[in-house]
């Protein structure tokens, strides 16, 4: 695996729905060498701080080789990298092969898988779509988000390695789909799985939690 595009972002106002919105969505390829902090990249910023970025979303990446059935799907063959909200397109990021913990080494830092990507609406924004965040949600291939446990430097060119797999079951993939797909056979066990991961992010463990009390009452 190797970065295919590095993207970053300044703060953007545009109009949707007759209403002025803040997004750092609109994600640029940049050739310039980034460093990756605990919080965020330096230079990248994101506009509700209360759902994006963070500790637990500090960087997001997404797999280059998605972006061939998103030019088909959204009918736009100008899709570029950066398209979705990633810091980093990745080639060969395949989310059912990455588990909530995994570790992987971006360019100089060491980042720690922590969660899926959940789209908000701002991604219909991004992809000038009504329908993305719904078409988003239904592919089931979300992007890794990483917190960070060593900060680092990476630019696009630069190898990704995973340093560190983890044997249990929970992949990125099967997390969300188990979340979103009310058909998912064996959504319990993998809740309560995932659930006694300790690398699971603080906002997953509050969505499965509420989800495993619906399901008792």
């Amino acid at each position: 695996m190797k970065i295919i595009s590095t993207n970053i972002s300044k703060i953007k106002t545009v109009l949707y729905n007759g209403k002025e919105v803040t997004t750092g969505i609109f994600k640029r390829p940049t050739n310039d060498e980034v460093s990756i902090e605990k919080l965020s990249i330096i230079g990248d910023q994101q506009a509700d701080l209360v759902y994006h970025g963070g500790e637990h979303k500090a960087v997001y990446a997404f797999s280059s080789h998605h972006y061939d059935y998103w030019k088909t799907i959204l009918n736009n063959s100008q899709l570029s990298n950066g398209s979705f909200g990633e810091n980093f397109t990745v080639s060969n990021l395949f989310e059912e092969n990455i588990c909530i913990g995994d570790q992987f080494r971006i360019g100089s830092a060491l980042l720690e898988v922590s969660q899926p990507r959940v789209p908000c609406y701002k991604l219909g924004i991004a992809l000038d779509n009504k329908d993305a965040v719904k078409l988003f949600t239904k592919n089931y291939c979300t992007g890794v988000y990483f917190r960070v446990l060593e900060s680092g430097t990476a630019k696009t060119g630069h190898s990704v390695h995973i340093e560190k797999k983890l044997a249990h079951g929970v992949s990125i993939k099967n997390l969300f789909r188990a979340y979103f797909d009310r058909h998912y056979v064996g959504v319990e066990d993998l809740f309560a799985q995932a659930l006694a991961l300790p690398e699971l992010a603080p906002e997953w463990k509050k969505k499965l939690e509420k989800r495993m009390s619906l399901k008792s009452e």
